[in-house]
């Protein structure tokens, strides 16, 4: 992650089986079912998901399903109406926390969401360029069909952030807006777009790579300082990485590119705590069985989590992590500053909805966000976004 981010943040339908049995310091209990909701069936997030509860079906005896859905939004929605304890969810997770984008609505505001494990592997996550449109670099993307999410923050912002390290402008492509990230990767199959963002492992890339159409992500060169700011100020939870798998990249030729973790299992800070202290310290015992399974998994090692990153850890998961000796006095610190910053978001929606803010979407998104960034400043905390 960028010194930037860091700063930022200082201021501030298929089923799978998961189990339980008491093979830890402390028993791992989780309910008879516990509902998951990922992105498309087929994405790498889906995929680690069913990769990790099928693994953990071997070892406990608690049903759980992984559900897909095409949007932050859809994925959400679930955990929300408490028919579902958990998501593994992109950064669509932080701006919900944020309130922001699609959750700067009176049927959202700021979510108290909190992380368990992220994977951060040895794929990337960038922009894939179909090889047929002759553009290799993202400056060259000017003119060409960009593919956009209906209800997906994450995705759009993440295009937004990423064409912004070429000097390229959403005024400067030509927009097509799909119902999910599913529907949008077959709009690159079917030459309807030419653009569109997903991690180089994700099953809907490696597709378009075998497609007559072929596909190619871009270097982004970590020297390149004026590119890097230009994605900082749109996506500051973006890192440069050097990814060693997937698409245009391998251990030989190493691609200097962009990454943040994905996918992020993360819960309601209302769940209860037994659920998630047992989900963490499942995750954490069966890692040596699932981290193979599929590409990205091996990312979930608790021994390398960023637990000093942009989303607060469920404390819950925190008391597990503790155990396994991955948790130290400065994530904690920084684990406090984050949970502080999440009271502050909940507090100032739970005031603004009592001003009787207009009906009107635009203009109640317009009042929230300044109200936001009121609240934030008065606690000493930078807004990030207004």
């Amino acid at each position: 992650m960028s010194i930037r981010s860091f700063n930022l943040i200082r201021l501030a339908a298929l089923p799978v089986l998961l189990a339980a049995t008491p093979s830890f310091a402390q028993e791992a209990k989780l309910p008879a079912t516990v509902t998951m909701t990922a992105y498309d069936t087929g994405s790498s997030g889906f995929n680690i998901a069913v990769a990790v509860g099928k693994v953990l079906k071997d070892k406990y005896k608690s049903d759980v399903r992984v559900l897909p859905a095409g949007n932050d939004v859809a994925r959400l929605g679930p955990l929300k109406a408490g028919r579902a304890q958990a998501s593994a969810m992109g950064i669509g997770g932080y701006f919900a926390q944020e309130g922001i984008f699609e959750f700067a609505s009176k049927e959202w505001g700021p979510q108290p969401l909190q992380m368990i494990l992220a994977s951060t592997d040895c794929n990337n996550i960038s922009i894939g360029i179909a090889k047929d449109t002759g553009a290799t670099e993202i400056k060259d993307l000017k003119g060409k069909r960009v593919g956009a999410v209906v209800g997906s923050p994450a995705l759009n912002t993440n295009m937004a952030a990423l064409l912004a390290f070429g000097g390229v402008t959403m005024a400067d492509v030509k927009v097509a807006e799909f119902a999910s990230y599913g529907a949008m990767w077959k709009g690159v199959l079917n030459n309807e777009i030419d653009v569109a963002v997903a991690s180089n492992i994700s099953g809907q890339a490696k597709e378009a790579e075998n497609s007559p159409r072929g596909l190619v992500y871009p270097v982004m060169s970590h020297s390149d300082t004026a590119g890097w700011a230009r994605v900082a100020k749109i996506g500051p939870y973006f890192a440069k990485h050097k990814s060693t798998c997937g698409i245009s990249a391998s251990k030989e030729k190493p691609l200097e590119t962009s990454a943040y973790p994905y996918p992020i299992f993360m819960v309601y800070a209302s769940v209860a705590d037994e659920t998630v202290y047992g989900l963490a310290k499942a995750m954490v015992d069966g890692y040596g069985d699932y981290k193979d399974a599929v590409p990205g998994a091996s990312g979930l090692d608790v021994k390398t989590q960023n637990f000093q990153w942009v989303l607060p850890v469920h404390p819950a998961a925190a008391k597990a992590f503790k155990a396994a000796g991955a948790w130290k006095d400065a994530d904690e610190a920084h684990n406090q500053k984050l949970l502080a910053r999440q009271k502050v978001l909940g507090e100032s929606w739970a005031a603004f909805l009592k001003t009787s803010p207009p009906e009107d979407a635009g203009a109640f998104r317009q009042a929230w966000m300044a109200a936001r960034k009121a609240a934030l400043l008065k606690a000493g905390m930078d807004p990030i976004f207004e």
